[in-house]
């Protein structure tokens, strides 16, 4: 009797397992079945490490080795604030004899952490193919609430906009790349915020014949005026108050409320698992650039998390996408 018991659990535990196996084979099946659609990824965050962990899916690295041919130059202060300096990188192919166009990357970190190296991944392979690229820092919460970081990357945009003859670069075709909230920089910057409204904190002024020709958004939050962004407390940090306080810097935060017609043309990737951003978000932006004739190019990653182009698959995915949307839009 015991055996029988034994031998019914055991082979439960095998379908089981054969049955999750079947899952995490799924993804990359259905992906290997249709490699020109966003590759499919596991939903929850359990299976997706679990797919990393078995060699199912591989980690970008995150510090890659500079090739000889790209040029590396470090630590360009774009701006000094209170004595705190604000500094840049920039890539350039060595062999570049034109004037080339110019990726500026802006790392993510709920506004509170990250740093400008997070997306060398990205600054190398777009170096390589013969992009000049760079990466910005800006303050962090423990420095300076809203509207600070917002701040420093207009600043930073005017640098760019100011040194192109210095660094090889085309001012007039510049795109800002950004994931999380570095999306949500990127996005404030391209579409224009704070125009009008330069401050003490800010060497921003308000008047260039540039403008920024494209932007990609991966993943990051543009209205803070819902319900569920007004009670995180990741945003109610960055704005420093609550909503019910001051609403009005919510909306004044929201990169939703500065899209018009004229805005660069936008590409979007986001996974549909995000738990941190809902893709909502994307939605709601692309709806909005469409209703206004502004061109953008969606991706909703299948069963992809926050973050999800730490995954090489997806990053691959990404680095493709944006190479042909830079392409069309930025060469």
């Amino acid at each position: 009797m015991k055996s029988k018991i034994v031998k019914r659990i055991l082979f439960g535990i095998l379908i089981v397992f054969l049955f999750c196996c079947v899952l995490m084979a799924i993804p990359r099946t259905w992906s290997a079945l249709n490699p020109e659609k966003p590759p499919m990824g596991y939903h929850f965050t359990v299976p997706t490490y679990l797919a990393i962990g078995i060699g199912l899916e591989k980690l970008i690295n995150t510090t890659p080795v500079i090739p000889d041919d790209i040029e590396e130059i470090k630590n360009i202060e774009y701006k000094n604030i209170n004595g705190k300096s604000l500094q840049l990188d920039i890539y350039k192919p060595k062999n570049v004899e034109e004037s080339a166009p110019l990726l500026v990357f802006i790392h993510g970190g709920s506004w509170k952490s990250g740093k400008r190296s997070d997306y060398l991944i990205y600054l190398i392979d777009f170096a390589k193919r013969g992009y000049i690229t760079a990466t910005v820092s800006y303050r962090l919460l423990k420095d300076s609430p809203y509207p600070g970081c917002v701040e420093d990357l207009r600043d930073a945009v005017d640098w760019f906009y100011k040194n192109g003859e210095n660094y090889g670069y085309d001012p007039d075709r510049i795109a800002l790349i950004g994931g999380s909230a570095g999306a949500h920089l990127a996005l404030m910057s391209a579409y224009g915020w704070g125009r009008n409204q330069p401050n003490i904190d800010s060497t921003y002024i308000p008047k260039s014949n540039h403008k920024i020709k494209a932007v990609v958004d991966l993943y990051g939050p543009v209205d803070l005026t819902t319900e569920y962004a007004r009670n995180l407390s990741l945003v109610t940090n960055f704005i420093a108050h609550s909503y019910e306080d001051s609403p009005e810097l919510y909306k004044e935060a929201s990169p939703l409320q500065y899209v018009d017609a004229n805005d660069p043309p936008t590409l979007i990737l986001h996974g549909t698992s995000d738990d941190l951003v809902p893709i909502i978000q994307s939605d709601r932006l692309k709806a909005w650039l469409d209703s206004l004739g502004v061109p953008c190019v969606y991706y909703r990653v299948p069963l992809w998390p926050h973050a999800m182009d730490i995954d090489q698959r997806v990053n691959d995915f990404s680095q493709k996408k944006m190479t042909a949307f830079f392409e069309e839009y930025l060469k």
